[in-house]
């Protein structure tokens, strides 16, 4: 039974290696993908405008996909 302990216990400390491994390699891969931050370039007006419109394609997509008829 002590050997069968060991082994999981084995196996497990193997895993968390393997894991902490594993995030160490994406950080460092990921760091130089990170650029430097930048503001934001949208004006107040540009912020407040409306950005939604109701073409035919928006009109169709929501015809499609309504619920049925509720009864039939």
């Amino acid at each position: 039974m002590s050997e069968n302990g060991k082994t999981t216990n084995a196996r497990r400390a193997f895993l968390r290696k393997v894991g902490i491994g594993t995030v160490g390699a994406g950080a460092t891969l990921a760091m130089p993908l990170v650029g430097p931050a930048q503001a934001d370039s949208e004006t107040n007006d540009e912020k407040r405008k409306a950005r939604y419109k109701e073409t035919d394609h928006v009109k169709a997509f929501y015809r499609v996909n309504r619920y049925p008829a509720k009864g039939g």
